[in-house]
């Protein structure tokens, strides 16, 4: 049983497999088939759990072994009725977001375009001189 850390504190593998009760291997296994598991991974491969994910797998843990669906009955249930309406208003909104792409203003963008461009001066410069200290 996870100790002393808060609701909002990421789990390791290790932590999430005894709180749910399977091995680790099932949950490394069931992150093949659900690509919404994503746990953090940090150097080493060792993955750590946002609560978000935690209650993503205690759902597919549900229909797995109380409700009896199949892997595959399990990914159509989510395709169908989607994670949100499945998981609750418990889940964090950023779980659901997808990246969009930072809109930038006219000044933000000016200041992009004059950094590429010394960035390119620069790399001219860089090119001379190896060119020449190659000679």
């Amino acid at each position: 049983m996870v100790v002393n850390k808060s609701k909002s504190a990421f789990r390791t593998i290790a932590e999430v497999a005894e709180d749910l009760g399977v091995a680790t291997h099932v949950l490394r296994f069931w992150e093949t088939k659900f690509s919404q598991i994503k746990p953090m991974k940090r150097s080493g491969g060792r993955r750590y759990y946002r609560p978000d994910d935690v209650e993503l797998v205690k759902t597919i843990k549900y229909y797995l072994y109380e409700k009896r669906y199949t892997i595959e009955g399990v990914q159509k249930l989510f395709k169908e009725k989607g994670l949100k309406n499945l998981l609750g208003e418990e889940i964090q909104k950023d779980f659901f977001e997808t990246e969009t792409t930072p809109t930038l203003d006219e000044r933000t963008h000016q200041l992009i375009a004059d950094l590429q461009h010394q960035l390119k001066s620069l790399r001219d410069e860089l090119s001379i001189a190896l060119t020449k200290s190659n000679k």
